[in-house]
This record gives structure tokens, C-alpha cells and sequence, in this order.
């Protein structure tokens, strides 16, 4: 836990050894459970990226831990804000689709990621003025702002950001014949 928020060469500089040591001590004392942020990327690679039209939105940030990396809660709206709205990269429609239609789309998941009669209804209801990630390296928990309403499976569990309880969605399991849930 002291080591959480710190840097390995701090962390290393406190303990006299060297940057790889102390990170092998990290991952020995918490039994591989140690988890770090990289602070690398190129903006300007980032929008051809997005330009590309293989591309789709995620995010590899894991929410577990004292301090996840932000865009595990902050991805999906800083797509929307910063680069749609901000920067133009993309329209907002297209990021959407680039959210939902495309990735359904790439990992077969049928009837989801379009609004279609017929399909589950997993939206997100937001203002797009105003919807932007609040989550930092020091609150890396903050929900987005800007969002009004989550629906999993037509069932609200989100409302004006505060969760209603409901837990409607289940794991999906991609099968010779389609997704299936678990």
C-alpha cells in the first residue's frame, strides 16, 4: 500500500536499489498483483488511429486495485469529448459507431451495438456538450460527467449518475452459432 501513487525510480531511490529490483520486490510482495501505468503514446498517432477505418474504441485499464488508471472509468467519454467534440478527429456520430457498431460488428456479437427493434438495448443516454472523463491519476474512481442514463438490457442502472442497483447484464460467450450469455 505505501507503494501506491509513487513512481519504481522513487520507490527504488527510498529502498537504495535499482529501478528493476524494486520492481520485482513490488510484484514478489503482492504476489503478482502489483499493477503500473506507462505514460507513453504519441497524440498524433493516436488520431490517425482513429482515423483508420479498422479502428475501434477500448480500453485495456483494469478496475481493480487502489488506483486503476483513468480511462479504465474515462475511455469512452474522453473519445466523445476531447477527441469528437474537442478536437474534431471524428464526428459524433462516427465515434459512436466506432463505440458500437463496430466493435459488435467485429466480434459477432448479434442483435447489439446499432438502436433496431429486435435488438438489446444497451444505450447510453448523454449530453454531448457537456459529457467529458473526470477520473485522474489521483481520482482515478470519478464517473464521467455529462451522462444521464445507462440501460443494460432495457433496464436502467445508472440514473443522473447515481447507480440504481440493477445488475441486468451477463457475460457473453462468442459460440460456433453466435454470442450466447453465460
Amino acid at each position: 500500500a505505501a507503494a501506491v501513487g509513487q513512481t519504481v525510480a522513487r520507490i527504488a531511490a527510498a529502498r537504495g536499489v535499482t529501478g528493476t529490483e524494486a520492481f520485482f520486490d513490488l510484484l514478489r510482495a503482492d504476489r503478482l498483483g502489483t499493477t503500473i501505468l506507462h505514460h507513453v503514446g504519441n497524440e498524433e498517432n493516436v488520431r490517425a488511429i482513429m482515423r483508420h477505418p479498422a479502428h475501434t474504441v477500448g480500453s485495456d485499464g483494469l478496475l481493480i486495485g487502489a488506483r486503476p488508471h483513468p480511462r479504465a472509468w474515462g475511455t469512452f467519454p474522453r473519445y466523445l469529448s476531447h477527441y469528437s467534440r474537442d478536437l474534431k478527429v471524428l464526428t459524433l456520430e462516427e465515434t459512436v459507431e466506432h463505440m458500437t457498431g463496430r466493435p459488435a460488428r467485429r466480434l459477432r456479437l448479434d442483435r447489439r451495438g446499432l438502436v433496431r427493434v429486435g435488438y438489446h438495448a444497451d444505450l447510453v443516454l448523454f449530453d454531448p456538450a457537456t459529457v467529458h472523463d473526470a477520473a485522474t491519476f489521483d481520482q482515478p474512481r470519478e464517473p464521467a460527467a455529462g451522462i444521464r442514463e445507462v440501460l443494460v438490457n432495457g433496464v436502467s442502472v445508472l440514473t443522473d449518475g447515481t447507480p440504481t442497483g440493477a445488475l441486468p447484464g451477463r457475460a457473453l460467450r462468442r459460440t460456433e452459432k453466435g454470442v450466447s450469455a453465460l
